[in-house]
């Protein structure tokens, strides 16, 4: 779950392997692994890739199905907005 998970917001936000390494400070080989499943990123990583990307270590551990936006900073207005916006988008995936 994890693996997928770290691989499908990796791409999600434009990233290569390289360019997630980078921004974490970390190898190339060490996002390959934690996205191939052979090792797991540490618990301090762990909170780093779910700052990044903005979700849950709970979502990405998969203990948690929904992602979650990030509205810091944002005014009441602007959050209803936004949540205006996420309502239309799934109006239209029930046409």
């Amino acid at each position: 779950m994890l693996a997928e998970r770290i691989r499908a917001l990796r791409q999600a936000a434009g990233l290569t392997q390289v360019s997630l390494a980078k921004e974490l400070g970390v190898t190339k080989q060490s996002v390959s692994n934690w996205e191939n499943d052979n090792i797991q990123p540490s618990i301090d990583m762990l909170v780093r890739l779910a700052r990044l990307f903005g979700v849950s270590t709970d979502y990405l551990l998969g203990l948690d199905s929904g992602q979650s936006l990030r509205t810091d900073g944002l005014t009441t207005g602007q959050r209803a907005h936004i949540q205006a916006v996420i309502d239309d988008l799934l109006a239209l995936r029930r046409d």
